[in-house]
């Protein structure tokens, strides 16, 4: 029996502008990365991403990113693993505190846009994240791309992981993400992102840009919801892994229903 966990990012607006059509993704996914207020959100939208995932159910993560609004957290930035730490630290506790003062727990970890991408190749900024992590709560999950050097961290370091792959993006010969700005970074037709997430998920396989097979392990899948057809998109998805036999659920869940590895 195959178990996989939907992710998607959330809470990254101002002032709760668009938590509408995040509450309703949250019918569709498993656990929520909630932007912590350096790459995206603000207290406001904080606290009420916390309320709507606790009220429908759904895993609670920090999102913490590179303080940077005006690039979204998605241009890189050079920072010392020290650095890197306090980043996280920081980060996971302002969301914390709003988990804990509406009565929840957190479930999990996951960088955002630069910082994850970085964490996924560099051992060292990838050893502070995860040493971070520990340090607050080793009972998180830490979330990475699918064999990055962020989950061989965060294994080393004691904590559970997630094999993270994306239904939207494609992959290069070494299982990273096409960047962003290169040529068909992003997969826009969603039968062509569900057939990707479950080759994953059933064969470990999938083919890069180059047409060779990439293998990767899938623990989690991430989509975004802040396209104009993500929330059909999301839909379609759920209703696609339970056609094909695919249990959906929270990643915590997962860990207790089953050993990962």
């Amino acid at each position: 029996m195959s178990y996989i966990d939907i992710n998607c990012d959330m809470g990254e607006s101002f002032g709760c502008y668009h938590l509408g059509r995040d509450e309703e993704i949250l019918d569709y996914i498993t656990s929520a990365n909630i932007a912590c207020g350096f790459h995206a959100g603000d207290p406001a939208t904080m606290r009420r991403s916390v309320q709507l995932a606790l009220q429908k159910g759904i895993g609670i993560g920090a999102h913490p990113g590179f303080q940077d609004l005006v690039g979204f957290g998605r241009r890189e930035m050079h920072i010392s693993p020290a650095e890197a730490y306090e980043l996280i630290v920081y980060q996971i506790g302002a969301l914390h505190a709003f988990v804990v003062s509406e009565g929840g727990k957190m479930q999990h970890v996951k960088p955002h846009g630069a910082l994850y991408n970085m964490a996924a190749n560099n051992a060292l900024l990838a050893e502070a994240i995860a040493e971070a992590v520990y340090r607050v709560n080793p009972e998180l999950i830490l979330f990475g791309l699918s064999g990055s050097e962020l989950v061989k961290a965060g294994q080393t370091i004691g904590l559970r992981t997630a094999d993270e792959i994306f239904s939207d993006r494609t992959y290069r010969c070494d299982g990273t993400l096409t960047p962003r700005n290169q040529a068909n970074a992003l997969i826009k037709d969603p039968e062509v992102a569900v057939s990707q997430v479950i080759s994953i998920i059933k064969n470990g396989k999938t083919k890069s840009i180059a047409g060779t097979e990439v293998t990767l392990k899938a623990k989690t899948v991430c989509i975004h919801g802040d396209g104009g057809s993500a929330l059909d998109f999301a839909k379609t998805l759920k209703t696609s892994l339970t056609s094909e036999s695919i249990i959906v659920k929270k990643i915590n869940d997962t860990y207790t229903t089953r050993k990962l590895y």
